[in-house]
């Protein structure tokens, strides 16, 4: 079996996603994992396929031929896991909105050589001011080599200058 991760985008209505499915099932593909979501109109989803040596060119070009239905598809080879040793954190944050905040935490963690494997935000109205709050819940892969103390220590002197709320989990 071969491996691919795709990602997909395209306007939003019913039987998109159905329409990628049939298509990698038409090859003998299987669905492997995913992540798909809705957002300003738009679909998009990253997912990982295996698919027979000999289906491969088939099923890349029938991705392609998606475009007929508005679905823009772009192919990456599955590339193998990290080899080093690492531990998960989940990291849940909250503060006032303001241009930049993304840049300035994934700056932090990029200097600690922290991945992040998976991070969602958006931008919600405060409860009794209805001022734009700022909220993101990530999960982290932290190197072994990396003492939480300092991680912790890093992001707090942030949070502070951000003016957010800052909370780091342990995730198994």
């Amino acid at each position: 079996m071969e491996h691919l991760v795709l990602t997909a985008i395209a306007p939003d209505k019913a039987g998109q996603v159905e329409r990628i499915a049939q298509c990698i099932a038409d090859f003998e593909g299987n669905w492997l994992e995913s992540s798909m979501s809705r957002m300003a109109g738009q679909f998009a989803g990253i997912l990982r396929v295996a698919v027979p040596a000999d289906r491969y060119d088939a099923l890349v070009d029938a991705l392609g031929a998606l475009s007929a239905h508005g679905i823009r598809v772009q192919l990456a080879e599955s590339g193998g896991e990290p080899t080093h040793a690492s531990k998960p954190f989940g990291m849940d944050l909250v503060g006032n909105d303001r241009p930049g905040i993304v840049r300035d935490i994934t700056r932090v963690l990029a200097e600690l050589n922290v991945n992040v494997e998976r991070i969602a935000t958006q931008v919600r109205p405060a409860p009794m001011s209805n001022e734009p709050l700022f909220h993101a819940e990530a999960l982290l892969a932290v190197p072994a080599s990396l003492p939480l103390e300092q991680l912790q220590q890093r992001l707090e002197a942030l949070a502070d200058d951000l003016m957010v709320e800052l909370r780091l989990r342990a995730d198994e």
